[in-house]
């Protein structure tokens, strides 16, 4: 017995949209019809033919399932509009819609009850708190010194804590690091820092206190820690257009200069990852997937500064 044919993952979609999974289509057989008792006996057999779009239009089907790449950032219009009779409806949903609907899920995110799209790794069942760092200060650009220092040390705490362990203990980091303010800062000791619960380790405590030194300095050299970290990007946050959630970058050569600058100035805990995740909360790089509202907003905010 010969062997199966390979199938690709294009000719196995294009055949779920045709008919449900797991079934086949049934060969039909030969049908004969005789013409007259005088003429001789014609024989046809009716052979599987490709459904046509033509055909399928007229059983009430279009094949045209469109999809922008400028994807709206409103719930309203669905991604996948196959409209279908009620007799094909359930069939192409089962299958067709099932193998676009992670990439496009992906892509323009869940929807949320207030009608708006946000990037992939926010979703309805996620801490309010998280939804509004999104929302509200994930890639806004920042220009405040104590703030752009604070989101630097935060950026460095994701070695140890995630983003929503973080923005949980924020007020907590706050009152400890006194307000992120790298001059008071800088007049700390390891002894003087105290706080009811744990929350890094002994080693990012102190590369905390050492960046404030190290920021004090060039604040000094360059009258400003927000007119040296901005110049890295010429004044002018990076536009990123991702689709796709995975298309993000974990970090960019602009990171990894900005990282190999801080070490050669003293700053510890501060490698490429951790630099590129400081820049996306800090707004020096709008990483809001293009369907997420904030995209256009964050966009919206840097032309107005400028």
């Amino acid at each position: 017995m010969s062997a199966q044919p390979r199938v690709d993952s294009a000719d196995r979609e294009l055949r779920s949209v045709l008919c449900p999974p797991g079934s086949k289509l049934q060969q039909k057989q030969p049908v004969k019809k005789h013409l007259s008792d005088n003429a001789k006996s014609l024989t046809f057999t009716a052979k599987r033919m490709p459904l046509s779009p033509s055909i399928l239009r007229r059983n009430g089907v279009s094949m045209n399932a469109s999809y922008s790449s400028e994807a709206s950032s409103s719930c309203e219009s669905s991604p996948l509009s196959i409209a279908s009779s009620s007799s094909g409806k359930g069939a192409l949903r089962r299958s067709g819609s099932n193998s676009l609907r992670g990439n496009l899920t992906e892509e323009r995110g869940d929807c949320f009850s207030d009608g708006r799209r946000r990037c992939a790794w926010i979703t309805p069942k996620s801490d309010q708190c998280y939804i509004a760092f999104h929302d509200e200060e994930w890639g806004v650009p920042v220009h405040d010194d104590k703030k752009l220092f604070e989101l630097l040390s935060l950026s460095g705490a994701l070695a140890e804590l995630s983003w929503k362990d973080i923005l949980s203990k924020r007020q907590s980091f706050r009152e400890v690091f006194m307000d992120f303010d790298p001059a008071a800062i800088s007049e700390l000791t390891n002894k003087k820092i105290t706080s009811p619960d744990s929350l890094l380790s002994e080693q990012k405590l102190r590369s905390i206190l050492e960046n404030a030194n190290q920021v004090r300095k060039i604040i000094v050299e360059f009258g400003s820690f927000d007119k040296y970290i901005w110049n890295f990007v010429n004044h002018k946050p990076t536009q990123s257009r991702s689709r796709y959630q995975r298309q993000v970058p974990a970090k960019t050569s602009k990171a990894e200069l900005i990282s190999k600058d801080l070490v050669r100035r003293g700053f510890r805990s501060v490698s490429p990852t951790v630099i590129y995740s400081f820049m996306q909360t800090a707004g020096l790089t709008n990483d809001h997937l293009t369907s997420c509202f904030r995209h256009h907003e964050c966009m919206s905010k840097d032309e107005a500064v400028s």
